[in-house]
């Protein structure tokens, strides 16, 4: 027996199509629901790796986590990882398959991995009683239509309903709205069951009159009105905005348990990657968090994070044009705490060797840590665990650069029998391990160590568990759905599909 199933899409890039899955994952979860999330094609920079050593998309690990299930290859069939502005490594069933232009992609490659698409889509909802699909973009993408695997061609393919999602925060959300279904083919349409109204702000009877007259022009009902509410965005796709949107850096420093804040800079270079790493600093009370790009601004930082990028090379590049490299070499001459993760930790070593992602060839990097690095074509992903200042930690690892380290401190000592991850010297450190930061007790012994060597009166707080806070976030998620939609017909919409009879909006889809 086939599970049920529904379509998130969203009238544009960023209408909370990540968010609202998984909304509506924690609340039919907390039903009873065997449920799962799936995006048939994901371009993010931020990613995920699972237990079976697969690369996903974060958003779709932290729907899983909405789901309280493991998160699979199976949930992000297809992930794109932007190198540059026209091309991007094709990550297939969570395994790197090589680079690609868009215009090769959109060309015909996409449509030949629609069989991989409705594969992976249906042993999800051969195991699940319900999948809740994540869209990408807009459906109304006229120009992409013809090759379209993640919007309308999965749900014609699949026969999902479609529930579209609009920004009212944006504006304009009623055109949104119609122009979406209005653009869409006559068999396109029959999917589209209806609309859900995000980020509102205000007295909803306000809204009433044109929701009433959305429905006499489009025949199709609006599932709920969620209110605008800070600090729910979930590991989202990508864009320095929607991370700086993200729960715990949206929300107000809490305050500190010792005398002190601690300050800290994370280097906001090009085609960062998995800058999630450092929402797990911000959930401590007292620890400011903020992206920079300028020197200067690295003055007052207490710590100063070089995060991970897809492009290392590049990203070496643009720390010293901007005079980010200086800044850090002089900071780690007078001490001052600096970390460097996963592509940030290669920039800090002597020298990178790069045929792979830049074709750069050898390349000097920052010689603050006694590093030398070499790409390999064959990419690592791995989920270790270890210890760290003598706390558990662990991690996931999602890099083609293989650490030749040669003196310095371990950092990491794997349990896995992989031999030690990273190094420091003095107070610059280095990891290729995403995601330690979450495990509580290493992120307060680092915490306390960097407050030491900056010369911060900062104490960590000694109860904070990120996971809780993860768990509280999603649960606002499911209060949301729960509170402010009309659950008994989005139920009706994933057990039985879209409402028969649905009108036809004119024009319809371009010939």
């Amino acid at each position: 027996m086939t599970g049920g199933g529904l379509l998130v899409a969203g009238t544009t890039s960023d209408a909370g199509k990540s968010v609202v899955t998984a909304g509506i994952c924690r609340w039919l979860v907390r039903q009873g629901v065997k449920v799962a999330p799936f995006k048939a094609q994901n371009m993010s920079l931020n990613s995920f790796v699972t237990r079976e050593g697969a690369e996903i998309g974060r958003a779709q690990a932290m729907q899983a986590q909405a789901c309280r299930i493991e998160p699979t290859a199976l949930m992000n069939p297809v992930l794109l990882k932007p190198g540059g502005e026209r091309s991007s490594q094709v990550v297939l069933l969570g395994r790197p398959v090589g680079e690609m232009s868009a215009r090769g992609y959109h060309g015909g490659r996409q449509q030949r991995l629609l069989d991989t698409v409705l594969d992976s889509l249906a042993q999800l909802r051969a195991t699940y009683d319900a999948v809740i699909c994540e869209g990408a973009g807009s459906p109304a993408e006229i120009n992409l239509r013809r090759t379209d695997i993640v919007n309308m061609g999965i749900a014609r393919n699949a026969s999902l309903p479609v529930l579209v999602v609009g920004d009212i925060d944006r504006g304009g959300v009623f055109a949104s709205f119609f122009g979406t279904v209005a653009l869409l083919s006559r068999e396109d349409q029959e999917l589209v069951a209806g609309f859900l109204v995000n980020k509102f702000r205000g007295d909803v009877s306000l809204l009433e009159p044109g929701l009433d007259m959305l429905h006499g022009l489009t025949g199709r009902h609006t599932y709920g009105v969620l209110p605008f509410r800070h600090g729910l965005g979930i590991d989202e796709e990508d864009g320095l905005a929607v991370s700086l949107r993200g729960a715990v850096r949206e929300s107000a420093v809490t305050a500190p348990v010792g005398e002190d804040v601690l300050r800290i800079a994370v280097c906001a270079v090009p085609l960062m990657s998995n800058f999630t790493d450092v929402d797990a600093l911000a959930a401590e009370p007292g620890v400011v968090v903020r992206f920079v790009d300028r020197p200067e601004e690295l003055a007052d930082a207490d710590l100063v994070v070089v995060p991970g990028t897809r492009g290392t090379v590049r990203a070496l590049g643009w720390l010293r044009e901007r005079g980010l490299a200086d800044a850090l070499l002089r900071r780690a001459a007078e001490g001052r705490p600096v970390l460097g993760i996963c592509g940030g930790y290669q920039i800090l070593g002597e020298r990178i060797e790069d045929d792979v992602e830049s074709r750069a060839g050898r390349v000097d990097g920052l010689g603050l840590l006694p590093v030398r690095v070499r790409f390999a074509r064959e990419k690592t992903l791995e989920r270790p665990v270890g210890k760290a200042l003598g706390e558990s930690v662990e991690g996931y690892e999602i890099h083609h650069g293989v650490a030749d380290v040669r003196g310095g401190e371990a950092f990491v000592s794997d349990d896995g029998g992989h031999g030690l991850d990273g190094c420091r010297v003095g107070q610059t450190w280095g990891t290729h391990w995403h995601g330690s930061l979450e495990s509580d007790g290493f992120r307060r012994a680092f915490l306390r160590e960097v407050a030491a060597a900056a010369g911060r009166r900062f104490v960590p707080a000694p109860d904070t568990s990120f996971a809780a806070l993860r768990e509280e976030q999603l649960d606002r998620l499911g209060d949301l759905i729960e509170q402010h939609a009309d659950t008994d017909a989005l139920w009706r919409l994933v057990e039985s599909g879209a409402p028969p009879g649905l009108p036809f909006v004119p024009p319809g889809a371009p010939a």
